[in-house]
């Protein structure tokens, strides 16, 4: 009998052992139980710990965000161990993955285990980057919340990141069945149930070590007694207590919400008695939420919202928010508050602050939001070449490559030497412009890498949570690129492949690529590099290539879905049936954009429609792995409203 020792405590460590019982015994499922001790003095079985009880050497950063990995075991037992609590568990998913086991999308059906004896393994392993994570964004159950958390370490990741300090809008999408409530029943849970489900994540993430991201946007507000749950919604000025009013940033001559939007207001930050209301509120928040890790203090959402009276155009917007900054830390260094500030380049903090500099540098982490930048051939070809803009308030240009926001980056280097990450959007619509899902999965890998060479330690993504429909491998990309950007897109899509498809997989590889040739990533990604215009989707020529193609290739797809509908192995048979209602998903959004393509817009409208219906039936047998709300917004982007501002189009 196989027996697992615990040298060290903790609730990731606890969690550790009983993963590694689990898939020990599902790979060798005629192999007798596997028992589970704590005993810091056992010298054999599996030993899981910490380096510093199993007097293994190694050194990081920051013992607390950076992962370090390792694993010295034959047949039978070894020494399984991590820097910290949460690097022992992705130990064992690394040693488990070593040993032939992969988890290629959420739930047990994503799981690939093989039937085998025990290999032995040895590795020691510090992961390329810090920052290796996800956000909650778009539209998402409590459950997806968990399948998520469930599987970011899996596939080497170790942050989790609640954006709200009560996530009502990204649930409320999900709860009201937005662009599908004609087959399900909308639903509106309290505010209370919602902060519930935050506080069930929580525990979650806490159970496995991962690292935790709180809040974002919201602090311009609530600090001032305006309830930040209003988040995008046009709201009526009664929502703001009279007294806060002052506070608020004043645009066009007034003060109160910007375009009646809550989470769009900025307040008067030149105001030093605002600053401090919006220090305490922030030191009193990290205070109360002790399991936070990383809080994020970003300003309001929108753009040209800043407040326009004499003292604030003083400064630039990022001046008065390093100086917002450096208020807080002051607070929270009083109390002996050691969470970490995330600050961010977004949006009219682009543009480094020219005079005011971060005084304690060790509390913060600079984070970069490229949110308006386009996500097709967005590698810069040479030197990322020196920001040629000058910030004007209110009067903001939207940088539109990544060369421009990298130039943003660097001048915020300059003076901030701390860690920094992205904040990417790769899955938010963008992972909807490639059929095929190799090439967009080729550009998050390149991506991650030149991040990495920069300084850049790793991505969190804000997006869809639920990317896996026809598979997984964009975020399967995503999250062993971020572990080791040694691992070439190419490899790994072909790890992905095989053990999703078998021993054919290349046929489906070969078949999801012939989509993309159909409708090309190029022509879709037009979306989000360029100005949108009515005729942005207008090509005669790709509707006669959807009218000639398309429905061959899918024929083929058909007869390919056919042949391997059933397998021995469930993960194979689960991922042919979620690339049978791909094809089915492409067939109309092909005929959707043969009608785009050559302006026929009310035919493309009355097919959109049937389309969400249509497709909306099949929402609870796929939601695990498909955001039917998210891809319908995409979708809807196109056909009706490609003049709105993605965000906001849910």
């Amino acid at each position: 009998m196989l027996k697992i020792n615990k040298i060290s405590s903790g609730s990731a460590i606890d969690f550790a052992a009983e993963e590694l019982k689990k898939y020990l015994r599902m790979m060798m499922p005629e192999e007798n139980d596997v028992e589970i001790d704590f005993n810091p003095l056992a010298t054999d079985g599996f030993r899981l710990g910490l380096f510093s009880d199993l007097r293994i050497s190694g050194e990081v950063e920051d013992e607390k965000f950076d992962d370090y990995l390792y694993a010295e075991c034959d047949g039978r037992g070894g020494v399984i161990a991590g820097i910290n609590a949460r690097s022992v568990l992705l130990s064992v998913y690394e040693y488990l993955r070593q040993n032939g086991l992969r988890w290629l999308f959420p739930g047990p059906d994503g799981e690939y285990i093989p039937v085998k004896e025990i290999n032995a393994v040895s590795f020691k392993i510090k992961p390329s980057c810090r920052y290796r994570g996800f956000a909650n964004t778009t539209a998402a159950s409590y459950q997806n919340n968990l399948d998520l958390i469930d599987f970011l370490p899996k596939i080497g990741m170790n942050t989790f990141m609640v954006e709200f300090r009560v996530p009502v809008f990204y649930t409320n999408n999900y709860y009201e069945h937005k662009r599908n409530a004609k087959n399900r029943a909308p639903e509106k849970p309290t505010n209370t149930t919602i902060l519930q489900w935050k506080r069930g994540t929580e525990c979650e993430a806490a159970k496995r070590g991962l690292v935790f991201h709180d809040v974002g946007h919201g602090f311009c507000i609530d600090s001032f007694g305006i309830d930040s749950c209003h988040s995008w919604n046009l709201t009526d000025e009664s929502a703001i207590p009279e007294e806060a009013r002052k506070y608020l940033a004043e645009v066009g001559g007034k003060k109160g919400f910007f375009q009646g939007v809550p989470i769009n207001t900025n307040f008067c930050m030149s105001n030093p008695e605002a600053r401090g209301m919006v220090a305490k509120y922030v030191a009193d928040y990290a205070e109360g939420h002790k399991n936070v890790d990383v809080l994020h203090v970003w300003l309001s959402d929108g753009t040209n919202n800043h407040c326009e009276c004499v003292s604030c155009q003083k400064k630039t917007a990022s001046d008065w928010y390093v100086d917002l900054l450096n208020n807080i830390d002051e607070v929270m260094t009083g109390r002996n508050i050691d969470t970490k500030i995330v600050f961010l380049s977004y949006v009219d903090t682009s543009w480094a602050p020219t005079e005011s500099k971060i005084k304690n540098q060790d509390r913060f982490v600079f984070m970069l939001a490229p949110f308006t930048r386009s996500y097709y051939d967005s590698i810069p070809k040479g030197e990322i070449p020196e920001t040629s803009s000058r910030y004007e308030r209110n009067k903001v240009y939207l940088a539109r490559t990544l060369e421009e926001f990298l130039g943003f980056y660097n001048d915020w280097r300059e003076d901030f030497k701390g860690p920094a990450f992205a904040f990417e959007y790769h899955f938010c619509w963008n992972e909807y412009d490639d059929l095929s899902r190799f090439k967009h999965a080729k550009l998050i890998h390149d991506e991650i890498c030149l991040y990495h060479k920069m300084g850049i330690s790793g991505v969190v993504e804000d997006g869809d949570m639920r990317a896996f429909l026809p598979n997984g491998l964009q975020m399967y990309t995503l999250g062993r690129t971020l572990f080791d950007t040694a691992l070439s897109a190419e490899e790994i899509a072909e790890d992905y492949f095989r053990h999703a498809y078998g021993k054919e997989y290349d046929k489906f590889a070969d078949f999801l690529k012939k989509l993309e040739e159909v409708i090309p990533f190029a022509y879709l990604a037009k979306r989000a590099s360029a100005n949108p215009k009515v005729s942005v989707y207008y090509n005669p020529e790709i509707a006669e290539r959807i009218e000639k193609e398309l429905d061959g290739v899918l024929r083929d797809g058909e007869q390919l879905v056919k042949s391997r509908y059933n397998s021995d192995v469930r993960i194979e048979t689960v991922s042919v049936r979620l690339l049978e209602h791909y094809i089915e998903l492409v067939r109309w959004f092909g005929r959707l954009i043969a009608k785009k393509a050559v302006g026929n817009e009310e035919e493309a409208k009355a097919i959109y429609n049937e389309f969400e219906e249509y497709f909306g039936k099949r929402e609870c047998e796929i939601e695990r792995y498909f955001n039917h709300c998210f891809f319908f917004s995409f979708l809807h982007y196109i056909v009706f409203d490609n003049t709105t501002n993605l965000e906001f189009v849910l």
